[in-house]
Formats: C-alpha cells, structure tokens, sequence
C-alpha cells in the first residue's frame, strides 16, 4: 500500500500527534514500511492453527503464601509524609 503525505496527515490528526515538516518523509516511509507488514501477516495462513488466548501453555501458575520478615509498621510509616491510625494518608482523589 502506497502511503501519501495526507494518509500520515489525517493519522497525526485523528491521534492528535505534531509531526516536524523535516520528519514527514521517515514517517510516510515508516507507515508505509509498517502497513506492508500488516498485509503480509494477513497472508499467513492460519487455517490449522488453534486459536489461544495465552501464547504459553500455562494457567493459573500459583504459589503458596510464606510469610517472610518484613518491615514493622512503624518503620514502614517513617518516611510517611502523613499517617493516620498507623496508616498512610494520602490525599482524597474521588469525590462522594
């Protein structure tokens, strides 16, 4: 597919990007060369090819909960700028 100047103009539109006028031919080019790419992934047969959700064959890989040593509560809320009932205060960011 042959990319024109207005197809890279009309893609920085809708994802509202500037391009530099100097950078315009390396982005026609990169467009072109990515689009190409596309099109040759859509050529690859995948008739017999099982559909997956996950590209490794593993699920749900858990371990079991060791309770290791870690810091006291105390030495956690040291650096805190603000606690509160041995609890960090952060600011409120969701009204009610």
């Amino acid at each position: 597919m042959k990319v024109t100047r207005e197809d890279v103009e009309n893609v920085a539109l809708l994802s509202r990007l500037r391009i530099d006028e100097k950078d315009m031919d390396k982005n026609i080019q990169e467009l072109s060369d990515f689009l190409e790419y596309v099109d040759r992934l859509q050529q690859v047969d995948t008739e017999n090819v099982a559909a997956t959700a996950h590209v490794l064959p593993i699920q749900n890989v858990f371990r079991e909960d060791v309770v290791k040593p870690s810091l006291n509560r105390d030495l956690a809320l040291s650096n805190a700028p603000e606690q509160e009932d041995g609890y960090f205060r952060v600011p409120k960011i969701v009204e009610e």
